[in-house]
């Protein structure tokens, strides 16, 4: 187990290098100005070249790449150009929301989407499955955005009965697990479970159909098993192909969030990075993005983990 876990960390290594190195370049060629939001409109070139060595932007690229990576792997992602805070603390504030966010949307995505799943995989070509594959289109397919704008019109605007937009009753701070905050999570966290849902009940289906028609399922009910212990059988299959494609919906609306967490003004990391865009905040962009894809890897790694614990299969090849 422990090889097993190093060597997936080894390989990590050059997928975060890559990945660190991707990101550093797209953000380079960007166009615009890094420095226009600090930046007068009537600021002399004096000022200009000043902030420009400030900032590091006055070296050559990979000189400025080696010297991010390098307080990055000691957990400084710099200062933002706009705010002037510690881009370290403004993305990990942006995490804790959207993780708060992704985690539920993916239950819900996760809970719906195995229940339409499996009653789809059970009953092929009835009623039920097609359905189930309906609202499995539905949910891949639907403008997210357009979703989202949906939902409140009609419980913010028409029913008055959740709030809009924001990440708390007094903005960021002082998040607490109760009703007052936790209602704020309501329209965000179902526009966003529309996309697990859609994607697990396909996924459960098509593995459900396919175990089923395997020949040791055959042989439980030959041998006179119930069909509640069949399908703890077929549960117990299925649960790692499940789980890998929940695990992986948690990193993508990490994210993939952004159009969304905009639409209800969520402080997460997909605001942050509307906001970093738009003020072409290099360092804000650069440390969000490196932050995101670490996660993502990471999460990929307890994944296969748990993976490997649930089926033996996995541990033995």
């Amino acid at each position: 187990m422990f090889r097993s876990v190093f060597y997936r960390v080894l390989l990590a290594v050059p997928t975060m290098l890559g990945v660190a190195i991707i990101c550093f370049l797209l953000v380079q060629i960007a166009p615009g100005d890094p420095l226009v939001s600090v930046m007068p409109p009537d600021a002399s070139e004096a000022l200009r070249r000043s902030l420009m060595q400030a900032y590091g932007f006055d070296k050559p690229l990979p000189v400025q790449f080696v010297h991010w990576l390098w307080r990055a792997l000691h957990g400084d992602l710099g200062m933002s150009v706009a705010t002037g805070r510690p881009v370290f603390s403004e993305v990990m504030t942006a995490v804790t929301y959207s993780l708060r966010l992704a985690v539920l949307a993916t239950l819900v995505g996760f809970l719906l989407g195995s229940l339409f799943g499996f009653v789809a995989g059970y009953y092929r070509n009835s009623l039920v499955d097609r359905l189930a594959s309906v609202l499995s289109v539905f949910g891949v397919s639907v403008p997210h955005y357009w979703l989202g704008m949906l939902l409140v019109i009609i419980f913010s605007v028409k029913l008055s009965v959740l709030p809009a937009t924001g990440g708390g009753p007094i903005g960021e701070v002082g998040w607490a697990w109760n009703w007052e905050h936790m209602q704020f999570m309501l329209l965000p966290a179902i526009t966003l479970s529309v996309i697990p849902t859609g994607i697990i009940a396909r996924t459960v289906r098509s593995q459900v159909a396919d175990l089923l028609s395997q020949e040791f399922i055959t042989g439980l009910r030959a041998r006179g098993l119930s069909e509640a212990s069949i399908f703890g059988h077929v549960v117990k299959n299925a649960a790692p192909t499940a789980l890998a494609v929940m695990g992986l919906q948690v990193g993508y609306l990490m994210g993939g969030s952004i159009l969304v967490e905009t639409v209800f003004s969520w402080p997460g990391t997909g605001m942050l990075l509307n906001t970093a865009i738009f003020q072409r905040d290099l360092p804000l962009l650069q440390g969000t993005i490196w932050v995101l894809a670490l996660f993502f890897v990471l999460l990929n790694l307890l994944v296969d983990m748990l993976q490997s614990a649930l089926d033996p299969r996995i541990k033995r090849s």
